[in-house]
């Protein structure tokens, strides 16, 4: 794969986090990677958004942001509201084909879930992917609630017939709890794809050097299709 969007089951799952992980592997093991995000809202200019957060923790990595709205909203509300221009999904298809001619692998992260609105026309991260033929790997919530949110998400995909590669815990809590820990198991089915791994809570204070090598720990392993059951990343992600 060489160009894999990212999306969330919803908004504050860890994508960003997930995103600079990916990257930290893909650079790790010698690739030239990009990384783009199309539309950041709830961050004035000059401030540091998500595409900073991934250069800082990642700092062999590309990244390119293309458009941003100050209001922490959807992107079309949110563009609506400055009295700025939407971003179409034909504009962010075509930053990452121009990625694409330049690295070995391309993450683009969305904002919020997969069926927020960019524009007035409804385009989505999702419009995006069949545009690209690429497949979404999604992030989830580690809680109560995230097998219903990965159904419908995975749902989405599916009656757009977009591939999905797998999916991620963005953040896996200290002490996990019932819910969490069954979770693992369940979500695999409710995603119809494999759990690639679950990013540790405040992994992104960590400097780069632990950073990539927590985010190997966390992924690597599924990441190189290695099947290990619900009880081995339990374990192995307290340690």
């Amino acid at each position: 794969m060489t160009v894999v969007l990212v999306a969330g089951t919803g908004t504050g799952v860890g994508k960003t986090v997930c995103t600079a992980a990916l990257a930290a592997l893909g650079v790790r093991s010698g690739r030239r990677v990009a990384v783009l995000k199309p539309a950041q809202t709830g961050v004035a200019p000059g401030e540091a958004g998500d595409a900073e957060e991934v250069a800082r923790l990642v700092p062999g990595a590309t990244v390119r942001e293309l458009v941003r709205y100050p209001d922490p909203l959807a992107p079309a509300v949110a563009a609506r509201r400055a009295g700025m221009p939407g971003l179409s999904a034909e504009r962010a298809a075509r930053a990452a084909a121009d990625l694409h001619g330049g690295h070995d692998l391309v993450l683009v992260e969305g904002a919020g879930g997969l069926l927020v609105r960019w524009d007035e026309a409804g385009a989505t991260l999702a419009d995006v992917a069949v545009r690209l033929s690429a497949p979404v790997l999604l992030v989830a919530r580690a809680g109560l609630g995230t097998l219903n949110e990965t159904a419908l998400t995975a749902e989405a995909l599916r009656r757009r017939r977009i591939e999905c590669t797998g999916v991620v815990i963005g953040s896996w809590p200290r002490e996990p709890g019932l819910a969490e820990r069954c979770n693992l198991g369940d979500l695999p089915a409710e995603a119809g794809a494999p759990l690639l791994g679950a990013l540790p809570e405040a992994m992104a204070g960590l400097e780069p050097e632990e950073f990539a090598a927590c985010a190997e720990k966390a992924l690597g392993l599924a990441w190189e299709a290695t099947v290990i059951s619900r009880e081995a990343w339990y374990h192995a992600l307290k340690e």
